[in-house]
């Protein structure tokens, strides 16, 4: 005999078919923690849930030291089951409408120097606080095993640092998050007409403006890197490849980024400096939202603040009265 889950979670997680795959994950992940907590209060479905469980459930989490945007998005995962338990008639009210959780906004995103990110995309010498490429053993983002002669090993190690150059390059040059990054093709890079097309969160596309040097460092890697990295299974399409041949994934990004980087930082990061430092250029909030790909302007506004507190800390180092 089949059981039918009341909640009906699987079905929910189809519904959700549409977003990003990180999305469906956390937000499937996110209700059936709410449903195992609430199993053991007895609640049997969605419709046994009132808006005060739900409260004492985020009140909970709050004492289990979660971040404040971890629980920011446990809330909206909620929202967002409940309104499909809405309209899907497994409950007669809404219980989490207008749910709310603590702000995700207490800490300012993180901003690159100009000279930390000139040394991370250039890539900073071992003296100088970051760690040479390919230095720190094998990587399935870097060269792999260096068996075989040593000359294809240098093909291979200068393949590897044109990929890296390429990916933090057009990291900050066009501010794309890493999964962005990591699902290109071929087909979306426009070199002659320094532009990128960027298919982000819900599959929304956008077109993206690149530097010179961007489209210069990507051709290069393309037609000299790439065909190096490339396997018999390698994706023909993909932009980026690891050292196995695969496309590049958001872990082998990370490790390019903790092995070349001066100071501790993120790949988000680079995303983070691309929008503070355009709005310090005087870029029009609205365009900065275009390029990132916000639905919501107010997401695209915490970069106001973050310009705002670095020329408060330029103000108070260098007038002579702060």
């Amino acid at each position: 005999m089949v059981s039918v889950d009341p909640w009906a979670l699987e079905d929910f997680a189809r519904w959700l078919g549409g977003h990003p795959e990180t999305t469906v994950r956390a937000y499937r992940g996110d209700v059936g923690a709410f449903v195992e907590w609430a199993g053991r209060a007895g609640a049997g479905g969605p419709a046994a849930v009132s808006r005060v469980q739900l409260r004492r459930y985020l009140a909970y989490l709050g004492t289990r030291r979660y971040a404040r945007s971890t629980l920011a998005r446990k809330a909206a995962a909620l929202r967002s089951y409940f309104s499909w338990c809405r309209r899907r008639g497994l409950v007669g009210e809404d219980p989490a409408k207008r749910l709310v959780a603590p702000s995700a906004r207490g800490r300012l995103p993180q901003v690159l120097s100009h000279r930390d990110l000139q040394a991370l995309i250039e890539g900073p010498g071992p003296g100088q606080g970051g760690r040479a490429p390919g230095v720190q053993g094998s990587s399935r983002a870097g060269v792999g095993t260096m068996r075989g002669d040593p000359e294809s090993a240098g093909r291979r190690q200068r393949a590897v640092e044109e990929r890296d150059e390429a990916v933090l390059e057009l990291l900050y040059a066009a501010g794309l998050r890493v999964s962005e990054l990591c699902g290109l093709d071929e087909g979306d890079l426009d070199l002659d007409g320094r532009s990128v097309l960027v298919r982000g969160k819900g599959s929304k596309e956008r077109r993206v403006p690149v530097h010179d040097r961007c489209a210069g460092v990507l051709r290069s890697w393309i037609e000299r890197g790439r065909p190096v990295l490339r396997s018999t299974g390698s994706p023909a399409e993909a932009v980026f490849l690891n050292g196995r041949g695969n496309r590049l994934g958001p872990r082998d990004v990370r490790r390019i980024v903790d092995r070349r980087s001066p100071v501790p930082t993120h790949p988000h990061a680079l995303r983070h400096s691309y929008a503070t430092h355009l709005l310090d250029g005087g870029a029009d909030l609205r365009v900065v939202q275009e390029l990132l790909g916000h639905t919501n302007l107010q997401t695209t506004q915490i970069y106001t603040h973050v310009s705002k507190e670095r020329l408060r800390s330029v103000y108070e180092q260098t007038h002579p009265r702060a």
